[in-house]
């Protein structure tokens, strides 16, 4: 197992890892390393987009943008990390490079995109969908039939009601109350949340 990025991110990946007896990490990868070793793994600058060809590999990286940069610059095989101490319901999809964090609830007939973060103690009810490189932050709740699209950043403590459809790229704010559909890039904030500016375009 490697990592990309030697972040905080990648600390909270280490630990699942370890207490979900997963491959042993071998190393952690990163274009510009300002340290030589996170929890006594060592770091490693980049060698070549060639070295991590079909090696076991999580992006250790929370921002969405970068996550998604990074994972077309390899051709990997992009693990999954679940925390034992999450709790995932019947028939939840999830694909590859994502990771769920401990105290995560994910009920019944949920899709979880590739390279997702759900982080610790977030609620994602059932029949929810989240695109890839989704971020859902620690303690944000998605009431059932919530659309997440891709790259969108759930805030930390934000609540979603049921059967809303958040856009592509989108912020929504710590602790905003989300009561109707979130058009593509917005950001948003507050109780009930409301716009406050958008996000640039994403580049492809």
């Amino acid at each position: 197992m490697y990592l990309f990025g030697a972040s905080g991110h990648c600390k909270v990946i280490i630990d699942i890892i370890h207490k979900s007896n997963l491959d042993v990490i071998e190393y952690i990868i990163d274009d510009n390393p300002n340290k030589v070793e996170i929890n006594n793994i060592p770091i490693l600058k980049t060698p070549n987009n060639e070295f991590l060809n079909d090696k076991s590999l999580i992006v250790s990286i929370g921002n969405n943008e970068i996550r998604k940069k990074i994972s077309k610059r390899f051709s990997a095989n992009y693990a999954i990390a679940i925390h034992p101490k999450s709790i995932l319901g019947f028939n939840v999809s999830i694909n590859a490079g994502t990771v769920i964090m401990a105290g995560a609830i994910i009920n019944s007939d949920v899709s979880i995109g590739k390279h997702c973060i759900v982080n610790s103690n977030a609620v994602v009810e059932h029949d929810c969908y989240l695109e890839n490189f989704v971020h859902i932050s620690p303690s944000a709740s998605l009431a059932g039939n919530v659309f997440v699209g891709e790259g969108s950043h759930i805030g930390i403590g934000a609540v979603i009601i049921q059967g809303v459809k958040i856009g592509n790229w989108v912020t929504i704010g710590a602790g905003a109350v989300i009561l109707n559909d979130v058009p593509d890039f917005a950001v948003i904030v507050g109780n009930p949340g409301r716009i406050i500016k958008y996000n640039s375009i994403v580049d492809e």
